[in-house]
């Protein structure tokens, strides 16, 4: 199903959040894509589908959520490479340059990336959300060294005056073996295979 808008609920409550995501889905003909707890005790509500029902869901959550809600995004319009990036799908091929934001909350990062990735000729190698971050969220993007500095710089542009922490850098020739160690996982300890 094609998914036009996506939306992300940060919530500091995992009962809220809970609450929150069930009013979500009854409010308005939305696919919820992932719903669950990350690091620090928060809880993630990501929704997609046509414009007006994830925007209706959307404002029902901030509404639900209340005092509880810690940061949030709504993405009408979003690159398709930025939801499949959030689902762990992992961007192949050659790596030139490597640029990194890093933010305090999951919710900005994903504004963050969709910017980037619309603004400059990059691909989004991965999106990272709480885990494993210690909340934060995560973004990485390759391609040539000014397409990729460009990308940092219009998607903490976009961010900026979220008043948030954010962290940056751009690596303009990645070592053979951080490539390779990159290309397979961001993680130190790489997530055991279900089985």
């Amino acid at each position: 199903m094609e998914q036009p808008a996506l939306a992300l609920i940060e919530l500091n409550s995992i009962a809220v959040g809970a609450t929150a995501a069930d009013a979500m889905v009854k409010k308005a003909p939305i696919e919820i894509i992932q719903v669950g707890t990350i690091q620090r005790g928060k809880y993630l509500i990501l929704i997609g589908g046509a414009v007006a029902a994830v925007e209706e869901s959307f404002d029902e959550a901030i509404r639900v959520g209340g005092d509880a809600v810690v940061d949030k995004v709504m993405l009408p319009a979003v690159h398709p490479t930025v939801r499949d990036a959030i689902l762990g799908k992992r961007q192949k091929g050659k790596y030139d340059a490597l640029g990194v934001i890093e933010t305090a909350n999951v919710a900005p990062v994903i504004d963050a990336a969709d910017a980037g990735v619309k603004g400059a000729e990059v691909r989004i190698m991965e999106i990272r959300l709480g885990d494993g971050l210690g909340g934060k969220g995560m973004a990485l993007f390759t391609g040539k060294i000014h397409d990729v500095e460009a990308a940092v710089e219009i998607g903490v542009a976009r961010i900026r005056d979220r008043r948030i922490w954010i962290q940056q850098t751009v690596i303009p020739v990645l070592h053979e073996d951080m490539i390779r160690k990159i290309g397979d996982s961001t993680r130190f300890r790489p997530q055991r295979q279900k089985g």
